[in-house]
């Protein structure tokens, strides 16, 4: 994934290193994305090796040098393999930790399942709270117009989560029966 969201930021402009984790930092990547923010300088070496990016520039930032990226033909052929790739990978991901949990939540006391399942519905309310900051975060870096596309897929994680809480108020409702 990180290959893929990489070149797909230097497809749009030639970036630094660091200008891309902090795009990744803003997107909030490393959550939605599986992209660990720190991976980048390595990935782009990588990339850098295999032809896929070039530096295009080195600018001075105080004391340090920043080299800046662009993305080589050979790296546009990459992405759009890449996209290819991850549009037809399965995109279905069950809770599997949580379901085997729920499978033997009877061999637990009342009162101790209801606790995990309370912290497990206000883990679900944390990741909508930063979901909605990292939506106005996104609009706002936008200058307040989302592409339909990022709208769409931000609807998309409010809904699953929103799923989510609504089995675990089902699931503590069967439990308190």
């Amino acid at each position: 994934m990180t290959r893929l969201l990489v070149l797909g930021l230097l497809d749009v402009q030639p970036m630094s290193g660091y200008d891309i984790q902090q795009m990744f930092k803003l997107t909030d990547a490393e959550r939605w994305g599986g992209v660990l923010v720190g991976s980048i300088y390595h990935a782009l070496k990588k990339m850098e090796a295999e032809g896929l990016v070039e530096v295009s520039s080195i600018e001075q930032t105080g004391h340090r040098q920043k080299a800046v990226y662009r993305i080589t033909e050979q790296g546009r052929l990459s992405l759009k393999q890449l996209a290819r790739d991850a549009l037809q990978a399965s995109s279905v991901a069950y809770p599997s930790t949580l379901y085997a949990g729920l499978s033997y939540v009877h061999q637990l006391p009342k009162e101790e399942a209801l606790a995990a399942l309370e912290q497990q519905a206000a883990r679900l309310e944390q990741e909508y709270r930063s979901l909605q900051q990292g939506l106005h975060e996104k609009t706002a870096a936008l200058g307040g117009e989302l592409p339909p596309m990022t709208r769409l897929i931000f609807d998309n994680m409010f809904a699953i989560i929103r799923q989510q809480q609504d089995m675990i108020s089902n699931v503590i409702q069967l439990v308190n029966a």
